[in-house]
Order: structure tokens, then sequence, then C-alpha cells
């Protein structure tokens, strides 16, 4: 999934677009005001949509740098997959591929991949480098969640 996120509505059809602050909230269709669920699957993101996504998201975000070439990037992206599902309306994982936005690789001193962070209220609140599981990378999610400020 790319940014700007765009979902499809199951009941009509039309297409809605997800503003950041809203990626992990149960929105409406803006045609048919059917429910629309959470965004539960990693975002694509270059460095202004990581930008605004940072800024602007309500819930904790978990993000993964990672490239093409690299065999453990690859063996965990099923679990980063399935955490996005998991943690749809509760957290956002987006997924920063270092050698499309290298400028996001050097702001963030990114010298290993896959590299992740989890960013609370627009701030880093962590970050691991290293292929990790899944309830590794909830229990970060989780914890910046309950954090203040």
């Amino acid at each position: 999934m790319q940014y700007p996120v765009v979902t499809t509505c199951a009941q009509c059809g039309a297409k809605n677009r997800i503003p950041a602050r809203h990626l992990a909230d149960t929105g409406r269709c803006g045609v048919c005001k059917t429910a629309l669920s959470p965004v539960g699957a990693p975002i694509e993101v270059n460095t202004s949509a990581f930008d605004e996504v940072i800024r602007d998201a309500r819930v904790p975000v978990l993000v993964d740098f990672w490239a093409a070439w690299c065999g453990p990037c690859r063996m965990v992206a099923p679990e980063v997959e399935a955490l996005a599902r998991e943690m749809a309306g509760k957290a956002i994982v987006l997924k920063v591929d270092t050698e499309s936005e290298p400028e996001l690789s050097s702001r963030f001193r990114i010298a290993s991949i896959p590299n992740f962070m989890v960013f609370r209220n627009g701030k880093a609140v962590f970050q691991q480098p290293g292929a990790v599981a899944r309830a590794q990378m909830r229990s970060w999610l989780e914890h910046a969640a309950t954090q203040v400020g």
C-alpha cells in the first residue's frame, strides 16, 4: 500500500482518500457513509509522506527501514504485514525503502537494515536494528501507546 492511502468502499465502490491523521480511525465513505476500517497494511512512504504521517499520527507509528536486496528485510516483511493487520486502529506501520529514500536513512543514521523505529507524538521513542519477531514489534508499539506527551 502506498501513501496517500486511497481505499475503495466495499458498499458503493467509491474511492476515499484517508488523511494521515485518520489512518488509524474508522471512517465513513464520502458517498454512501458506510464504515471504512482503519488502515491494516504497511504503507510505503517517501520523505514528504513520512513527515506528514509522523507529524499527524494520533497513535504510535512503527517504521521499517528496508531494501529489496536485503535478505533479512524480506524475511521479516510477512511479520511486519501481520503486525499492521493486528494493530489496525491502534498503530500505523510505515515502510521506508532506504535505496529510494536515502535522505531519511541519513536523517536517522540508519547504518544497517532492517532497522525499526517507533514514533509517538512526532518524536522517535525507540530504535532497533536487525530482524525481530512480531511479538517484539508489538511490545514496542504497546509501550509507546502508554507514554504520556
